[in-house]
């Protein structure tokens, strides 16, 4: 058992240290991971074009109150065919333009 520690021991101490930098990068990796973890279960598919059904549940907004969006142009969206289709950074920059922080 003692020399299966030691051996251990060896091949951690030939180990190079950690930087600085090896430090940076495993942050950069991580910090991207994640947010693949949060986007991917935030509420919204990992997809970039969402369908009406699909805006709808995420938003919990009826017919008449995404029509309302996409009339006055507060939603854009792209029509093919009789589909429409939304972007998801457009529904996310239309709820953060309209955030409202209290004091």
């Amino acid at each position: 058992m003692k020399n299966t520690e030691t051996i251990a021991n060896n091949q951690k101490l030939q180990q190079p240290p950690v930087t600085a930098d090896d430090l940076d990068i495993f942050r950069v990796e991580l910090l991207a991971e994640i947010k693949k973890l949060i986007d991917k279960h935030a509420g919204y598919p990992g997809r970039r074009w969402l369908k009406t059904e699909e805006v709808k549940k995420l938003l919990g907004a009826s017919t008449g109150t995404l029509t309302t969006l996409r009339i006055n142009g507060t939603l854009p969206y792209s029509r093919i065919g009789g589909i429409l289709y939304y972007d998801a950074q457009d529904i996310e920059n239309m709820l953060l333009s309209r955030k409202i922080q209290h004091r």
